[in-house]
């Protein structure tokens, strides 16, 4: 491993690293067919807003990069692009912050565990999500925190006195502007923010920086940032706020067996050999500051960094996994906890590499390959179908198609061509007014599918319409024909019933084509399309949104 680390810039590791890890996202968001999150996010690029019912806007600007810089191309890997070039820059954000808390070698360990995790890869640096802008400026404000309050210069730092005493400078306000970003990528901002006063209210050298002119500065550049949520929300009896607060509301009794799964589930996702370390460096680090009135009356350095970064992360990641011991949690939400918890595992690992190089080389390089033959090979079954039964392969398959959820995520060309390609699916296209589906996450995908070949409105008939409730009015489409698109896995009807739950809406519903979608030669789902005539009364959604 090549560190550098005499040099002020980065060496030549972290470059191959950096470049490395992005030509990886790239193939597999190319080989990965969009998954129902990301589909339904493309919805947001054909509804330009201030926000959306269930995220801040940030997601949807991310999402219409890829299209936008590849002409109007529509696919996995046009809306992923965004994230994939994003999170190369978390990574050199992450990198950045870690050699400025604990050095250069510290920071280069920090920035290969977070190549190697599992669930940052793809979870942050593939997939479209609202994590993607989250975690970029999430990273950003932890970087300005970390050359805030622990400057290395020679002689006396900027944010020092010659006394030595510590004062406020305008990176408080870019930070307080960093922290109103990462709230409009994802509502788990506020966490960032809330940390980041815990850390200054707790540590009595830090906090002037609650009430200095910078930090005056800064909240009005976090109200700044945070403004298109605000004004949407205030336009929308506040109905995004409500959602997400919703889920933080207990909607059963707690259940430790349940919350050791959520904490199983996060080491899994993490990936064990990592995610075990990142949770004992937690503990270790936690317990050290627990202790340290006990041993000594002031903080060392490095004390009060670890809980620079406990005070940000901490509260994410033990809330989210308690959370887990009551509703469902996924495996997203504590992550930007963890993420900032690699900086603890790098300075840990860089003390070990002392000691134990060997050891330390080897448990890294192994985690890699295990965690890069795992993503193949899954890879390799959602793309191509090689563990599925049956296939059209010389060796004989171990998952059946009927139980394989990774059918779930359509190959959107498939779906595409079907309706080019097939006459009578293409003419009916034409002619209808708009476009209905019974799942919001299945309108993604057919707004996907459709959008490159036409400009029909989407809509979605479902109790839980999400975005739409938002986006179109039921009675905007009375008197209008439709084309009802639906898949046989999400169809909500008795196979034995040949029409569609809709039908008695409209004058008149019938089936008119079937696209079967193959992967290993084998069907492994078909959409149905039914042609719906004449809108005789809306289909009116809920008046109360679902907070779940």
């Amino acid at each position: 491993m090549a560190y550098g680390y005499a040099s002020s810039q980065p060496g030549l590791g972290v470059w191959l690293i950096l470049a490395a890890g992005l030509i990886e996202r790239m193939i597999i968001a190319f080989w990965l067919n969009p998954g129902f999150d990301e589909a339904y996010y493309f919805l947001y690029t054909l509804h330009p807003a201030l926000s959306y019912f269930d995220h801040p806007p940030l997601v949807a600007w991310i999402t219409a990069l890829g299209p936008w810089l590849l002409g109007g191309a529509v696919s996995g890997f046009s809306i992923r692009l965004g994230s994939v070039l994003l999170y190369t820059g978390s990574l050199f954000w992450l990198y950045q912050t870690g050699r400025q808390l604990f050095g250069r070698r510290a920071g280069f360990f920090t920035l290969v565990i977070a190549s190697i995790i599992p669930i940052f890869q793809v979870g942050f640096g593939v997939l479209t999500l609202p994590d993607s802008p989250l975690l970029f400026f999430w990273t950003a404000a932890l970087s300005g925190a970390a050359a805030e309050f622990f400057p290395r210069r020679s002689g006396l730092p900027s944010s020092f006195s010659e006394s030595g005493s510590y004062q406020p400078t305008w990176r408080l306000a870019l930070i307080s502007g960093w922290v109103g970003l990462a709230c409009l990528g994802k509502y788990h901002g506020f966490g960032l923010g809330f940390g980041l006063v815990l850390f200054c209210a707790l540590t009595p050298r830090f906090r002037p920086a609650l009430a200095s002119f910078w930090t005056l500065l800064g909240v009005g550049l976090f109200g700044l940032a945070l403004s298109p949520i605000l004004l949407w929300n205030g336009q929308h009896d506040w109905i995004s706020l409500r959602f997400q607060s919703g889920r933080a509301v207990p909607a059963s009794g707690f259940s430790a067996l349940a919350c050791l799964g959520a904490w199983g589930m996060g080491v899994g996702f993490l990936f064990p050999s990592l995610g075990i370390p990142l949770w004992w460096v937690t503990g270790r680090a936690l317990l050290a500051g627990c202790l340290r009135p006990l041993r000594a009356l002031r903080p060392t350095d490095t004390q009060l960094k670890q809980g620079l970064i406990l005070s940000i992360c901490l509260p994410v990641v033990l809330g989210f996994t308690l959370m887990g011991g009551y509703r469902q949690v996924l495996p997203t939400w504590p992550m930007p906890g963890f993420w900032g918890i690699t900086l603890l595992l790098g300075y840990q690992a860089d003390r070990w590499w002392d000691r134990w190089a060997g050891g330390v080389r080897r448990w890294l390089m192994a985690s890699a390959v295990m965690v890069t033959c795992l993503l193949s090979l899954g890879l390799l079954h959602v793309s191509a179908g090689i563990l599925q039964k049956p296939n059209s392969y010389p060796w004989e398959g171990v998952w059946a198609i009927a139980d394989d959820p990774s059918t779930q995520l359509i190959d959107i060309e498939q779906l595409r061509a079907g309706f080019s390609q097939d006459p009578v699916l293409a003419n009916a296209l034409q002619s209808a007014d708009f476009v209905i589906t019974n799942h919001y996450f299945l309108a993604g995908q057919v707004a996907m599918a459709l959008t490159p070949i036409s400009q029909k409105p989407i809509t979605c008939f479902s109790p839980d319409p999400r975005g739409f409730a938002f986006w179109s009015q039921p009675q905007q489409w009375l008197g209008q024909n439709a084309l009802y698109i639906t898949s046989r896995l999400f169809q909500d009807r008795p196979e034995s019933d040949p029409l569609p739950p809709y039908a008695n809406y409209f004058e008149r519903v019938e089936p008119i084509g079937e696209i079967p979608l193959r992967r290993a030669g084998e069907i492994v789902q078909t959409f149905l399309v039914y042609q719906a005539t004449y809108l005789q009364h809306p289909y009116l959604w809920p008046t109360e949104l679902p907070t779940a």
